[in-house]
């Protein structure tokens, strides 16, 4: 190996850590390094301090508060990472370090490109819309909350709505909130709840975790029984940088379980204040109705009332009156048509009544045997007897020419 200095030269400090960092710098511009983080130290300036390691080795590793705020989660101690970023030498330390450009959850890339996969095709079918979100009820009787029965979330949830209003009840649907085993037992618990109507509003979530731990509340199913529920649910998974696709589903999603307790548990102090004011206000008004109607019975006496009675009955008596001078018109003209009808009857009937052809002079003559009126002499033989009525009285005949 070729020796880049002349045998036995001598360096101070300074040149050699200058050289080193020159040489570093140089070949290390751009390098992905995968992780456990250690020593994680937040520095109030914003700064991110610690360590990345594995089971050989280690490696400082700084990243400054203009790369930080676009992380979308916190690190912390144990969590594996993968950054990308560059290698500088700290000179008064004589330490190499590297400088963090960006930083992701190891294996996350995958994960949160599938969850980015399914929310675009869930919001497609409209599950997030927001024309479908519930109002959460002003004064609930039962809260219903969906989560480890021995996570810190729970006991968090439970503490914040006893202190603010220890008359609403609480009842805990247990279920698995990590692994592959959550998601059935996060979808049965929301299921029943709705199906016996446990609860008048449920909180689903848990404490906070890495993407890894939070993803049962991106499960498809898990995601599809929150938007189908009956009952108004809030969100609460992990801590306010958290996010799952349950929050976008839920009626409304809360930053923490905390914050969710929060915004379900009205203060029973706000509670009475409210029912006092509305009863205040009610009182008013009715009192101001009454006062009202006192003075409209004031204004009425017994003549004032019987004019406003007559004033009333005015319209409808005229309308009777023209209505029965209409009627009795009617029934005049119909009964003398009537009449005019009933005389022509007459004069027709008269007119074709046999007496009065009698009265004329005219007969009516009949075969007496048969009864048949002859209207043709040829219909009469020689020993046929003729019965002839007259206008008073009958004779017999029997006709000579045959």
């Amino acid at each position: 190996m070729t020796e880049l200095f002349p045998k036995d030269t001598t360096f101070s400090v300074s040149e050699l850590t200058a050289y080193i960092k020159t040489s570093l710098e140089a070949c290390f511009q751009s390098i992905i390094i995968e992780g456990e983080i250690s020593n994680f130290k937040p520095s109030s300036s914003g700064h991110y301090y610690f360590t990345l390691k594995d089971e050989a080795a280690s490696i400082s590793a700084v990243l400054f508060k203009g790369k930080a705020r676009y992380l979308d989660f916190i690190p912390k101690d144990g969590m594996t990472v993968r950054v990308k970023g560059s290698i500088t030498v700290y000179a008064q330390r004589g330490a190499y370090q590297i400088v963090v450009d960006t930083m992701e959850q190891a294996g996350t890339g995958d994960i949160l490109k599938a969850i980015e996969e399914l929310k675009r095709k869930l919001a497609a079918e409209g599950l997030f819309d927001q024309a479908k979100k519930r109002p959460l009820p002003r004064f609930p009787r039962t809260i219903g909350v969906i989560t480890s029965p021995n996570g810190a979330a729970l006991q968090d949830i439970l503490n914040i709505t006893q202190r603010r209003n220890n008359s609403i009840s609480i009842v805990i649907l247990p279920c698995i909130v990590q692994g592959n085993d959550a998601p059935p037992t996060i979808i049965r618990q929301i299921e029943a709840a709705n199906k016996f109507d446990i609860a008048d509003v449920l909180i689903v979530g848990r404490g906070g975790g890495s993407l890894e731990d939070l993803l049962p509340f991106s499960d498809e199913g898990v995601v599809r029984a929150v938007a189908a529920s009956r009952i108004p649910i809030v969100s609460a998974v992990g801590h306010e940088i958290d996010t799952a696709l349950s929050d976008y589903a839920a009626d409304l999603r809360a930053p923490t379980p905390s914050a969710a307790a929060e915004l379900v548990t009205p203060l029973k102090e706000d509670t009475y204040e409210f029912l006092q004011n509305s009863t205040a206000e009610m009182y008013e008004l009715l009192m101001n109705r009454i006062a009202h109607g006192r003075l409209l019975l004031q204004s009425f006496s017994l003549e004032a009332m019987e004019l406003h009675l007559r004033k009333m009955l005015s319209p409808l008596v005229q309308r009777f009156d023209s209505a029965r001078d209409t009627l009795c018109g009617e029934m005049k003209t119909r009964i003398a048509e009537a009449q005019n009808r009933l005389v022509l009857a007459e004069h027709k009937l008269e007119s074709a009544n046999p007496q009065k052809i009698l009265d004329r002079g005219f007969a009516i003559v009949r075969d007496k045997k048969t009864g048949k009126i002859i209207r043709n002499a040829e219909e009469v033989s020689a020993n046929t007897v003729l019965a002839i009525r007259l206008a008073k009285g009958s004779v017999e005949a029997v006709p000579s020419g045959k």
